[in-house]
This record gives C-alpha cells, sequence and structure tokens, in this order.
C-alpha cells in the first residue's frame, strides 16, 4: 500500500465536520455545515434548522491549544460581563476545543456563537459612535486582566517583524528600508511610555469592520479574537482609526466617522491625554507586525497576494495615515 505523502495544511470536509458537529454537541440530523472562508484559519458555517454557528479549525502548529484556551477564558468572561461577542459553546461533555487529527497533524476546532447582524465597511456616522460605545464596554472588562499569551511590546511589535518581513523579501527595496527606519522610531516611543498612565489589559488587536457585525445599526458585536493578548487597551483604539483611515479614501467622512467613534467611547470611559498622544503611533507598530505575520503564515494562507507590489501598498497605507497625522519619523 502506498503512503499517504505528508501535508502542512489540509481542508476538512465539510460533510463530516457536520457529522462530528452533531455528535459532539448534540444537534439535530439536519444540522449542515459549509465552508465559509479558508484565511488565516479555517471557518466553517454550521446550520441547525434555525439555529447558525460558526466552526473555526485553526491551521496546524498555529495556537497552542493553551492559547487557544486562553482566547476562549477571554470571551467566556466578557460574555459574562454582558458584552457582546462571538462567545465559544461546549459540547456534551462541557469541553469547548475539539482535536482533530487531520492529514498533516493535530488540529483544534471550536464552535462559536453566530454574531447577530452582518459586517459593512460602508457603515454610517452614528454606527461609528456605536461601535465605539461598544469598544469602551469591552475595555471595561478586560482592562487588568491579563492573558497567559503574547504581551504586545516593542520586541514582538517592531524589532522582531521587521526582521522577519525583512528575511522574506530578501532584498534592500525601499519599504523594507522604510520598515526598519519606522521601526527604530516607534521602539523609542513605546519604550519611553509612562505606563502609570496607560490603561493596560487584554486587547483583540483586530478591531475593524471585518471582525465585527451591526445589527440593524443598533447592536455591535465582536468577534475573532484569534490575535488577543496582553497590552494597551488604546491600541485597539488606534488600530480602528487606521483601518477606517484605510476603508475612506474620502478624509471629511474619515474624520466625521473617526471623531463620532471617539465620542462613542468616551460617552462610556474616558480615553487619558497619554493614550490620545499615543494613538498616532500605536496601529503603524501594529500593522507592521501584521505585515510579518503575513511573510510568516506564507505556505498556509491564501498568498498570491504576497508580493513585493502588495508590501508597497501597505507600507502606502502606513505611509497615508503618518501624513494625515503629520507624524515626523526622526
Amino acid at each position: 500500500m502506498t503512503e499517504k505523502f505528508p501535508t502542512i495544511n489540509s481542508t476538512l470536509s465539510s460533510n463530516e465536520l457536520a457529522k462530528l458537529i452533531r455528535q459532539k454537541y448534540g444537534l439535530s440530523d439536519k444540522t449542515e455545515c459549509s465552508i465559509f472562508r479558508l484565511a488565516m484559519n479555517h471557518l466553517y458555517i454550521v446550520y441547525d434548522d434555525e439555529n447558525k454557528y460558526v466552526f473555526r479549525v485553526y491551521t496546524h502548529n498555529w495556537r497552542t491549544k493553551l492559547e487557544i484556551k486562553e482566547e476562549l477564558r477571554l470571551l467566556l468572561h466578557l460574555k459574562e460581563t454582558d458584552r457582546q461577542v462571538a462567545y465559544p459553546i461546549a459540547d456534551k461533555s462541557n469541553q469547548y476545543i475539539q482535536e482533530i487529527e487531520a492529514s498533516e497533524g493535530t488540529r483544534f476546532g471550536v464552535l462559536f456563537s453566530y454574531a447577530k447582524g452582518a459586517k459593512t465597511a460602508k457603515f454610517s456616522q452614528q454606527t461609528s459612535f456605536l461601535i465605539g460605545q461598544a469598544l469602551a464596554k469591552v475595555h471595561q472588562s478586560t482592562g487588568g486582566f491579563e492573558l497567559n499569551r503574547v504581551s504586545y511590546n516593542s520586541q514582538n511589535l517592531l524589532i522582531k517583524p521587521v526582521s522577519r518581513t525583512k528575511e522574506f523579501f530578501n532584498k534592500n527595496i525601499s519599504e523594507i528600508e522604510f520598515l526598519e527606519k519606522l521601526s527604530a522610531f516607534l521602539t523609542l516611543k513605546i519604550d519611553n511610555i509612562d505606563q502609570q498612565k496607560m490603561r493596560y489589559g487584554s486587547v483583540h488587536l483586530d478591531v475593524w469592520f471585518d471582525n465585527l457585525h451591526i445589527d440593524d445599526e443598533k447592536e455591535i458585536t465582536f468577534f475573532d479574537f484569534d490575535f488577543c493578548g496582553n497590552g494597551y487597551l488604546c491600541f485597539d483604539i488606534s488600530y480602528f482609526l487606521f483601518q477606517l483611515l484605510a476603508t475612506n479614501l474620502n478624509e471629511e467622512e474619515y474624520q466625521v466617522k473617526a471623531e463620532s467613534f471617539l465620542k462613542g467611547y468616551e460617552a462610556v470611559t474616558e480615553i487619558s491625554n497619554e493614550e490620545k498622544q499615543f494613538l498616532p503611533f500605536a496601529c503603524l507598530a501594529i500593522m507592521t507586525y501584521y505585515i510579518s505575520v503575513q511573510c510568516d503564515r506564507f505556505d498556509y494562507w491564501t498568498n498570491i497576494f504576497l508580493n513585493e507590489d502588495h508590501l508597497k501598498r501597505m507600507v502606502g497605507n502606513l505611509k497615508r495615515w503618518i501624513s494625515y497625522n503629520k507624524i515626523e519619523i526622526e
């Protein structure tokens, strides 16, 4: 018998997952499962009559079981404090994490509630206010909530990521030189922060329109906490503002929505002056990190876009933000 050839990233059968989910979670025989997105992780939509869920299958060796447990612990904490998040669902044995033996090795799967509403990049000024309110409420629950996961600092947001990106492209191109210069500038900013005046706790680190649903312009639900870790809460605020500018080419419209978002946030809890001063810089560090993540996941993710032109576009977005905020990199 011929041995199966080793793989690094397989796609699990929707039909077989439906059987597994029915069995593990006690759902009905009508349960159906279909692929929704094969990206950093693999997402499946699960239907059981009128009930709808999301089943996430983490790619092999992407997250440890402990890291996933900590992500779920954060989500259950937010659910218990009545924050609007898509939360994990326990199976009949009261377990949240399924271990699936795929051809490349063990993969972990988690069933999540389905966030009400839908995602859209084109939301109103009022919705932007509501997103700010909702994020502030999440931060009220995550402030001081420590996770046994990565702590986001200059070392793992800037220094290591720029080195990884440089290694991946393996060329002395102007974009790499820019990232190196930006990294040195931002490292000084982060390392000289007055930590006593910055709120710290669990952060989402990927708050933007693609990771939240809006229900009838009234209710916001956050999901995909895959990158959660420890850090300054204003990381999430800054990142949302960066993505808001990136998805709004009209800067006047951006300004209106950005101000509304911040007003919504501060209607719930205050943003300190030190945090406000750091907002223009925090997202630049996060985006530098995410460029390196794309390089790291090249073998596992849709990678046809990951080339020098993509890096130019990414750096172009960084430069647009820098120009808009009148930042001078020393």
